[in-house]
Formats: structure tokens, sequence, C-alpha cells
């Protein structure tokens, strides 16, 4: 490093890969290589401020030798460079190829100029997107499997073979001695939820628009193939059917695009976080929509502008078997062929929620919310685009109805998405949307 160099680093402030420290402290300086490491390696400068100003520091071979302790007791060890200039001591770290490291106080990362210690979370898509750690693809103790789930797996497959104990194994799902992978437990025993205790789908039909009245429930907990195939079935069993006669013939149209659902239920089985075991693939039918819900958030570049657009699994051997039977596509084209579906149907609209859950909602473009005249509907829309800054009460008022009334037509006109509040009561207004 030359003069240049080094004063354009002290002048330009600590950041992402560049750390100040003023004094030598062994547990301090762990976590910064460990943190550096983590992300895309970085310098930290040893005898200079936070504010840039070289303090000067002693520097001896006992302290290159105790820095060089630090990064090797690291787990796994970090390779990191010393140079002294001048009285600084240089430490280049370099990013780590075999993420995630950690050191004594755990796992930390770098954010922007400081470094955080790493949750849960964090660490998982940290491997994740390392490619070291995925769900369906860690090993068991489990080694026994039901040969009848498997033939008509085969079957489907079309893969005409005796099963022999190399069968697993070419499927990707069993190693040489016969134990299951996580996928090979959720697609060849009968319980898989014996074992993972999240692995079922739960579906559900209300009576109205909440959840209060359930008319039928049940949870499905075979393997995952039948998990799909039941939940397609309820769905069908639990939604109305419209009849179009042309000629003698007459034609069945399904409330919602069959397909559309079939896809979202696929997407939720393949794509939920399996490491969370809070909460299991939740499938609810109200009077106004359909959900399918599954927790884990979008993984990482993926974001809710580009969702649809690249192809990343979560699970890449879920998502392999479902491909062998010609179930999903391998290419990420799962949101569009649910889009295009919901397109043949004039009347659908269709919205994904991505809040730490994955939700898939099917309502209606022209639902009248349970219980709402149309008419206070039109006059309600109608007041808000002349004033959308008309309160609650003046809405009330004008229509004579009690504001009870009023606030709870108004929350089922937001959860449709006929109206949006922006803004704080005070101060915000009323935006009103027009039906396509």
């Amino acid at each position: 490093m030359n003069k240049e160099q080094f004063d354009f680093s002290t002048k330009s402030g600590e950041g992402f890969r560049l750390e100040f420290k003023e004094s030598f402290d062994s547990k301090d300086l762990s976590k910064e290589i460990v943190a550096f490491a983590n992300g895309e390696g970085g310098n930290i400068f040893l005898g200079v401020d936070d504010k840039g100003e070289v303090k000067g520091i002693k520097i001896t071979n006992k302290l290159k030798s105790q820095i060089q302790d630090i990064a090797r007791n690291c787990d796994p060890d970090i390779k990191i460079k010393i140079i002294d200039y001048e009285n600084v001591l240089i430490i280049e770290v370099e990013e780590g190829k075999d993420k995630p490291h950690k050191c004594s106080q755990g796992f930390f990362i770098r954010q922007g100029p400081n470094s955080q210690k790493m949750k849960r979370d964090d660490i998982i898509d940290l491997m994740s997107s390392a490619g070291k750690l995925k769900f369906d693809n860690k090993f068991t103790d489990v080694d026994k499997y039901d040969k009848k789930i498997l033939n008509e797996y085969l079957k489907k497959a079309g893969i005409v073979q005796k099963i022999t104990k190399s069968t697993l194994f070419n499927l990707g799902v069993a190693d040489k001695n016969g134990f299951l992978n996580n996928a090979g437990v959720l697609f060849f025993t009968n319980n898989p939820k014996k074992y993972l205790i999240n692995a079922y789908i739960t579906c559900a039909r209300y009576k109205g628009t909440e959840k209060v009245n359930v008319i039928d429930r049940k949870d499905f907990e075979g393997d995952l193939v039948s998990q799909v195939e039941r939940s397609i079935e309820f769905v069908k069993r639990n939604t109305r059917l419209e009849y179009e006669i042309k000629g003698l013939y007459r034609k069945e149209i399904p409330e919602y695009p069959i397909e559309a659902v079939r896809e979202a239920i696929l997407n939720a089985v393949m794509h939920r976080d399996y490491f969370e075991r809070g909460a299991n693939v939740q499938i609810d039918i109200f009077d106004d929509r359909l959900t399918i819900t599954n927790i884990g958030g979008l993984i990482k570049p993926l974001t809710k502008k580009i969702l649809g657009t690249l192809a990343i699994r979560r699970n890449p051997i879920i998502a392999d078997l479902f491909h062998r039977i010609h179930l999903v596509e391998k290419m990420g084209t799962g949101i569009d062929r649910i889009k295009e579906e919901c397109e043949k149907y004039d009347n659908i609209k269709l919205k994904f929620e991505t809040n730490g859950y994955f939700i898939i909602i099917f309502g209606f473009k022209n639902n009248v919310p349970e219980n709402v005249p149309e008419r206070r509907i039109e006059n309600i829309k109608e007041l808000m685009r002349k004033n959308n800054k008309i309160t609650i009460t003046q809405i009330a008022e004008r229509l004579n109805v009690n504001e009870k009334t009023i606030k709870r037509d108004i929350d089922k006109l937001k959860e449709l998405e006929i109206i949006k509040r922006i803004g704080p009561d005070k101060g915000g207004h009323w935006e009103v949307f027009d039906e396509e």
C-alpha cells in the first residue's frame, strides 16, 4: 500500500470493506475478521480512530502472531494478510470460501460500516446463498420407505424399473446405505409428519369472509404428491361450478382456475421454509377469495417486483422430483403459468403477499362485500372521489348510517382493494380504484 492509497482510505472513512481500530482487542478484532470473511472481504486499520485520524500502534512480531492466531482459531479458519505501514497495522481479510465463519462470540456479518451479530435467518440465508445448506438434501436416520408409493411415483415418471437398493439413490433421495434425505422422507414415506412435524397441508372452507365458522376442514399428512392431489380435490369439492351449454354438450367451469390453484399449491410445498417449524402450508377458502399460504419469504435475490423472472429453488431436489412426474417446469415458469391461467377468467383478481410468509390470493374483481348493499358501496366511493379527505363521521352523516356500520363497510372495501387509505387518520386521504 502506498501513501496515496493509505491517505484515500483514512479520509474516505469506515465502510462496507473498511474498519478502523485505535487499539488492539482480541475479541473485538475477531468479530471484525469474521464479519469481513462472511461478506466480501475487507481491510482493518489498526492504529486509526473512528474519525480516520492516525494514532499509531506499537507493531511487534508478537502482535502479528496474535492476529494470525485469531484468524486461524475462527471456524473455519480465515485467510488474512498483515501489512505494516509506518505505525499502522493493516489486516487484509479475504472473502471466506467456506462461509459462514464464526468466532468464539458467534456469527457476524458486515452491514454497511458496521459488523452485526447474525440471527438465525441471517445464517440460513448466508448458507443458502453459498449453496451449502438445503433442507431437502439433508440426510436423516430414516431407512424405511413405502414400496407402493415409490411404485406409483415411478409409473407417473414413466420409469419402468424393478425397485432395487439403488433406485432411491438414483433418484437423489437416499445415500448408498439406504438412508433417506428429507426429500425422500417427504415423497416416499406414508406419514412424513412423523419425522417432520409441519410437513402437511391444512385445507379449510369457511362460511363468510372471516375465519370464524368452519364448514369443512382436512389435514393431509401423506406423501407430498398425495398431499397436493388431495388438496386440489378439497378445493374442487368446496368451490362452485358453473355450466356452459353449447349444443348438446355441457361444459363445467370451476369457480377458480384449477390449474392456477394446482400450480400455487405446488409452489407452496416446493418453496416453503421447512427449517421453520412454526407453521404448515394452509389453504383457506372463503366466500370471496381463496388463499394459499406457506411460511418462508422470497429467496434472495428475488423481490416481489421480479417475481417469476428468475428460477431460484429453495428446495431443488423437491422441485426436481415434481418435475420428473411432469407437475412443474424447471425454469421458474410457475408464477407466469398462474397468471396466464387467471387471465382466462375475466373475473379473477390475483394478488401476492410476501411478509415472511408467501401468500397467493385468488379473489374476484367485481366482488361485492357480504352484507354491504351495492348502492352504499357506490355512494361511499362517490363521496371519496369528490372529497378524498372526507371522514368516516362525515360519510355516516351524509348517508344517514351509523359510524360503526360505515367503518365496517370501509374495512371490507379496503380488504378488497377497492379503496385505500393514504397516510394517518388525520391529514391523510382516500384513494378509490376503479374496477378493471
